[in-house]
């Protein structure tokens, strides 16, 4: 009597490596079942249910579809910052407020560093100015008795990057407006960046010292895209400062910690530690050294850290003034020693028992990498998908990311699609603005899981190489009526996928074998690619077609059954209810593949 299998609840859409997790199984094994049926998949690319279901039989699962919870009637979603994660599982009683991790964006000639070089020199701690002997990506300084850290990056290019790869980021974001210049398409980048990162905002308004400056002009502009200053009755704390003669700097810093003790920003400092990696480099004296900066548990000299692919002992702990430390508690910026290989900006690191702990996480996470480096691009998450991850309960709402080519079109465009949007299924524009879609769109496409609208716009070539490898949507559209019947459809979950045929191989007949009862076998020679037996075969004798969407029966490597054959190897090939063969045909593998 044949053993009953197990039955695993399968959602409609989840990850290589969260199905490996449902099966305590290796996803390594998972993705090797997948490829045994012709599906090419990285360890954190999402498949579908069906496809799930097929490797859960081969690995000796009943799969069932699991059925999404149901939706809680009064309680709405509410976006919740980043860092919080870091200590979801920590006991309450054990967290204290910690200062406030703050980054500054904005429009580049709008004086951002300008203002952080003067924070940094009149707010660093008494008889430390002038002490500062290293950049480290970050620094803390000090109002009354209350830190404050910056990190010092070049802008929300760098920030969205960071958080493309996983970092929590900054707890508060200063925007950076010119008071002579107002909001440029740079600074609306800059606040879709800091608004998908769901952190709250504070505006400097720079350059009120010159003699152009139109501060209430700019608090209109700044009000147009959703920042209405506290003086008109909104949210949103607008301070007036000049770099140059550093005027309204403290009342910048308090406004910084005011919004801090509104967002409640705490950590359990007596917890191991865990935050993200600001720099990493190789030092010439001091080997292989990174900025770490730590948002939850108090870091050590003598810990063992994993980030990224790099782990080691710390050996020493620099603050940004050179001095060394033995300790670092909740947002504190320090430089250390110790790691194998510098880390990437933006990796998260962490804790850990010991080395050989450490070594063999890195050892996992390296041939993860190394697999996932021979996997084709993720499938970009459509406007159809949507509606099926809503169906899941996974997506509350259609985020969009929206380029035209004139002003004109870009207020019709926007709300016409927000306009589209049900009671439970909402509408966002992160971003619209004008001009071509750029490698910055996809970026904040990709972190925030947003589909790329064009209308009368193209991609440049940067942002169509970064979005293929990413796996980011972008549609674009010459007619108004087509792009806002596509949200709709998408909307209703009646956007129907489009696919394509791709080749995967090409065989040539070489020799034609009969075989009694079974018919004619080609004996072929794989020309390139590879030919799969799960995959469909149409035959060519010269430009003719003469057989298409074809099953494969039988696929030999000598008398060996095999489920694939590569370039330049022998092969014979069996075809469903096709026997016509002759010396010369060729033959060619494809499979389906959906495009949108």
């Amino acid at each position: 009597m044949p053993q009953q299998k197990q039955i695993l609840e399968i959602p409609d859409f989840l990850t290589v490596r969260d199905l490996a997790d449902l099966m305590d199984a290796s996803p390594i094994e998972v993705m090797k079942e997948l490829i045994s049926n012709g599906i090419m998949a990285s360890i954190n690319q999402q498949i579908d249910f069906d496809t799930a279901a097929i490797v859960a039989d081969g690995l000796g699962f009943e799969a069932r579809l699991e059925r999404p919870p149901e939706p809680e009637e009064s309680k709405e979603k509410v976006a919740v910052p980043e860092w919080r994660g870091l200590y979801a599982g920590e006991d309450p009683d054990k967290l204290v407020l910690r200062p406030p991790v703050v980054t500054v964006l904005g429009h580049v000639d709008h004086g951002k560093t300008s203002l952080l070089d003067v924070i940094r020199r009149a707010h660093v701690q008494e008889g430390e100015a002038g002490g500062i002997t290293q950049h480290i990506g970050a620094y803390q300084v000090k109002l009354g008795d209350r830190m404050i850290t910056f990190l010092d990056t070049p802008g929300h290019e760098a920030f969205t990057a960071m958080r493309a790869r996983g970092a929590r980021g900054a707890d508060i974001a200063i925007l950076v407006v010119a008071a002579d210049d107002g909001v440029m398409p740079t600074t609306r980048e800059a606040l879709a960046h800091a608004r998908a990162a769901n952190v709250p905002i504070v505006v400097a308004l720079n350059k009120i010292d010159k003699s152009n400056a139109n501060p209430e002009r700019v608090k209109q502009q700044l009000a147009e895209v959703g920042l209405e200053t506290d003086e008109w009755g909104g949210d949103t704390l607008v301070v007036p400062v000049s770099a140059k003669t550093e005027v309204g700097i403290e009342d910048l810093l308090e406004a910084v910690l005011l919004v801090a003790d509104e967002t409640d920003i705490r950590a359990n400092p007596d917890g191991p530690a865990a935050g993200t990696v600001l720099e990493g480099e190789i030092d010439t004296t001091r080997g292989a050294v990174a900025t770490l900066l730590v948002q939850n548990g108090t870091l050590r000299r003598g810990d063992v850290v994993i980030a990224g692919l790099s782990h080691g002992r710390i050996k020493g702990m620099f603050d940004e003034k050179g001095k060394r430390v033995e300790e670092a508690e909740p947002s504190r910026p320090v430089l250390v020693m110790g790691l194998d290989v510098p880390p990437h900006a933006g990796d998260m690191f962490e804790v850990v028992d010991n080395i050989k702990k450490a070594r063999v996480i890195v050892d996992e996470r390296r041939l993860e990498a190394e697999q996932a480096a021979v996997m084709p691009p993720p499938a970009a998450m459509s406007l159809d998908d949507i509606f099926k991850r809503y169906q899941a309960g996974e997506a509350k709402e259609l985020l969009l990311i929206i380029k035209v080519d004139v002003n004109g079109s870009l207020e019709p465009v926007i709300n016409s699609v927000e306009n589209l949007e049900t009671d439970d299924l909402k509408v966002r524009v992160l971003h619209g603005d004008v001009g071509e879609i750029t490698e910055n769109d996809v970026n904040l496409a990709s972190t925030t899981g947003a589909i790329i609208l064009g209308f009368n716009v193209a991609p440049d070539v940067a942002a169509v190489r970064v979005a293929e490898s990413l796996g980011v949507d972008i549609r674009t559209y010459n007619i108004i009526y087509k792009l806002i019947e596509d949200v709709e459809l998408a909307l209703k979950g009646m956007l129907e996928p489009e696919y394509a045929d791709k080749v995967i191989g090409v065989a040539e007949v070489r020799r034609v074998i009969r075989l009694p009862k079974i018919g004619n076998i080609a004996g072929s020679y794989v020309l390139e690619g590879v030919i799969r037996r799960n995959a469909k075969a149409r035959v060519l004798r010269g430009d003719e077609v003469i057989g298409e969407g074809i099953s494969v029966s039988s696929l030999k490597r000598f008398e060996e059954d095999v489920r694939e054959v590569r370039a330049d190897f022998e092969c014979g090939i069996g075809l469903n209810n096709f026997h016509d063969f002759e010396e010369g045909d060729q033959i060619e593998f494809y499979v389906r593949e959906r495009v949108n």
